[in-house]
């Protein structure tokens, strides 16, 4: 898995770095977190304001602090996506 926090490196890019590591501690899943302050980097996603949390290449939150549930949430849909035979029949 591969989380990216969007943002110039502030106190909120920060606290959502924080949040994201402890929702991937929780579920015991290991991943690889990059801090993007690359405006080009940055411009891959549909984000009018930082910070970012991005997801195995989902934004899925921007412009604010995510909540726990939010980010167990977004680690578990992306797992989901990612689980081998899924949709399978």
């Amino acid at each position: 898995m591969n989380v990216k926090i969007l943002g110039p490196g502030c106190v909120n890019c920060s606290l959502m770095r924080q949040v994201a590591i402890d929702a991937l501690e929780m579920l015991e899943v290991e991943a690889t977190i990059q801090h993007i302050i690359d405006q080009a980097e940055m411009k891959k996603y549909p984000l009018m304001y930082t910070p970012g949390l991005v997801i195995d290449e989902q934004l899925v939150c921007a412009g604010r602090i995510p909540s726990m549930k939010e980010v167990v949430s977004g680690v578990e849909g992306a797992l989901d996506e990612g689980a081998p035979g899924e949709g399978a029949t």
